[in-house]
């Protein structure tokens, strides 16, 4: 019953992020939202792994943070750059 209720609370998060994304006025706001949405889907796949006790999903979350984290890390250097460049 619990499962329910995380995994549509986590869904309504998706939903929200991705609307942040498709209506953020500036870039660094879709840099935020693309973040979070990232997050939700690794907490995603850590509740399938609850789900199904299986531990390959944990390594799989795990490899998908550190991707999710490299690229937000080229994002920010991006919009970094993009505002050096209109001085």
């Amino acid at each position: 019953m619990i499962d329910y209720i995380v995994f549509s609370l986590l869904g309504l998060g998706l939903l929200f992020a991705l609307i942040r994304f498709i209506k953020g006025p500036s870039l660094s706001d879709k840099v935020v939202s693309l973040d979070t949405f990232n997050m939700i889907v690794i907490g995603v796949i850590v509740m399938l792994a609850n789900l199904f006790k299986n531990n390959l999903y944990l390594d799989i979350a795990i490899i998908y943070a550190i991707l999710a984290f490299l690229e937000t890390v080229v994002f920010a250097r991006y919009v970094e750059g993009k505002k050096d460049a209109n001085r």
